[in-house]
């Protein structure tokens, strides 16, 4: 559960600010931002003990 928390949020730093550095990075545009939230819900579920 960690693993994939992390990877979501690594990939959506990488989506976010991944443009500014180099126009050549693909632009993931509102699917990054969807799994984000998905990935802090599962967070605050885990840390919670409901998962």
């Amino acid at each position: 559960m960690w693993t994939i928390i992390i990877i979501l949020v690594v990939l959506w730093l990488l989506g976010f600010f991944g443009p500014r550095f180099s126009s050549s990075f693909p632009k993931t545009g509102n699917l990054v931002h969807a799994l984000i939230v998905i990935a802090v819900i599962l967070l605050i579920l885990r840390l919670l003990g409901v998962l």
